[in-house]
């Protein structure tokens, strides 16, 4: 694995998110109050732009579109898909599936992302 400059620490403030290109793939890097977190761009139910969503209760991303929330920390499923009513019909087929995420650190203000 290697390790990729993606931007400086304080590009992103404190409970923001920002979309970056890192290697060919779109990843979200996070700033949590306990530190910087990145995960895969694309929602694993139907590949929407996690980038769209909003960051809930401090430590969640959820989608844009049919409401799957994630833990930004370990990409584990929170909630899966489950709007609009009948998506869960869909869920049969598009079961759980976690995030990708990935190692960030932080090297003289700049950030760094494992992949």
């Amino acid at each position: 694995m290697a390790q990729y400059p993606v931007c400086l620490a304080e590009d992103i403030p404190m409970n923001e998110k920002k979309t970056i290109k890192v290697n060919g793939e779109k990843i979200l890097v996070f700033h949590l109050e306990d530190g910087f977190y990145a995960t895969q761009n694309s929602c694993t139910h139907l590949v929407a732009p996690l980038g769209r969503g909003k960051i809930i209760d401090g430590c969640k991303i959820q989608c844009p579109f049919h409401r799957a929330r994630f833990d930004i920390r370990t990409g584990a499923v929170v909630d899966w898909a489950n709007f609009p009513p009948g998506i869960q019909l869909l869920n049969v087929i598009r079961s759980e599936k976690a995030l990708k995420t990935y190692k960030v650190t932080v090297d003289a203000g700049k950030l760094m992302v494992e992949m």
